[in-house]
């Protein structure tokens, strides 16, 4: 059976980012890795580990180009990160801690049509973070 290792997103805030999934998702990183070869800079970077066993990448060198994931802008490619909670009530206190913390929100809780409770921010580089409660 294959199972899906990590993803990786390229930032230019990686302190920001990493600090991000800590606080609000529990992310438990691993020590920051500098690589000693330059290219055009170093590459730095952190896997976050979740408690569902999923893996985040977040790689940051300083020739990568800014994309347009800037204020939640949707193109083709990845779309957002979702992370799964266990109650509607867990997801509620989750959104009220971001929305104090003036975290932007792209969609306010809600139930989707095809049974999802969801909600939607963007995390410090503009990337979607959908909370879900799974039906």
């Amino acid at each position: 059976m294959m199972k899906l290792e990590h993803v990786a997103i390229w930032t230019h805030q990686l302190e920001s980012l990493k600090d991000f999934y800590v606080r609000y998702f529990d992310a438990e990183p691993n020590k920051k890795y500098v690589s000693e070869e330059d290219f055009d800079g170093r590459f730095t970077s952190y896997f976050l580990s979740f408690f569902s066993g999923a893996r985040l990448e977040l790689m940051t060198l300083d020739c990568i180009p800014q994309g347009d994931n800037i204020r939640g802008f949707e193109s083709t490619g990845l779309t957002h990160i979702a992370f799964s909670v266990d109650t509607p009530e867990e997801l509620d206190r989750i959104f009220d801690r971001l929305e104090s913390d003036r975290v932007p929100i792209i969609g306010r809780p809600r139930m989707t049509g095809d049974g999802y409770y969801e909600a939607c921010v963007l995390d410090p580089d503009g990337n979607r973070v959908e909370i879900t409660v799974t039906p």
